[in-house]
């Protein structure tokens, strides 16, 4: 396809996937201790659908959104010619390799790279989506990596809730419901902070927004 007409085709199909989510979740954001600026932040979230990163893209205001690019996964994204295009093109996405033995690069450098050019990003620390009564799943070490290397850059938690009633696992027809999008005052590490206590601070602020949600 013609580079022009796929930027364009791009597009049209976020806005269609946006105008879409917004339909059935009517998404309501509440900025709770920050404003929505545009500020380079990375917004980490609970994880319970696949519909996750999307919902949140589509709550942020224009200005952010056009500058922030969701960290997913390549094994999923890149298993269809559709998938990579929606991936890649529509939301320019950072794709990791969730498989160590078939990595070629490093996640936390592709993650601290996207940083570099200006974006922000949209992780799930959790790793995986969660399908267990538990809040949460305990998070993976890249959030701390990243909070590591790149300790200027604010991490802003953002509770989603009601989205796993949207589109339940194994359903394909999702459930028309309100969605709200709690976000957090931001966060960053101290320098002398060990990976374990970083990691219970991101995730105590995490569960206070879904406490006060």
């Amino acid at each position: 396809m013609i580079p022009v007409l796929r930027a364009f085709a791009a597009r049209v199909t976020g806005l269609a996937i946006s105008t879409f989510a917004r339909f059935m979740t009517a998404p309501r954001a509440i900025w709770q201790g920050i404003e929505p600026v545009p500020r380079q932040r990375v917004y980490y979230a609970n994880h319970t659908s696949n519909g996750d990163f999307v919902l949140l893209w589509t709550a942020l205001p224009t200005p952010l959104r056009r500058q922030t690019r969701p960290v997913a996964a390549l094994d999923y994204w890149l298993t269809s010619p559709l998938r990579a295009f929606i991936g890649r093109e529509v939301f320019n996405a950072v794709l990791i390799d969730r498989r160590p033995e078939a990595r070629t690069e490093d996640p936390v450098a592709q993650m601290a790279a996207a940083l570099d050019q200006g974006a922000s990003l949209i992780i799930f620390p959790e790793g995986q989506r969660n399908s267990s009564d538990a809040d949460l799943l305990p998070f993976k070490s890249g959030l701390y990596h990243l909070a590591k290397v790149r300790p200027g850059i604010d991490l802003v938690p953002v509770w989603i809730a009601n989205l796993n009633r949207v589109m339940p696992k194994g359903e394909i027809i999702p459930v028309p419901l309100i969605c709200t999008l709690t976000f957090g005052a931001p966060l960053r590490i101290d320098p002398e902070e060990t990976k374990d206590a970083f990691l219970a601070r991101a995730t105590e602020a995490l569960l206070a927004l879904k406490a006060a949600a």
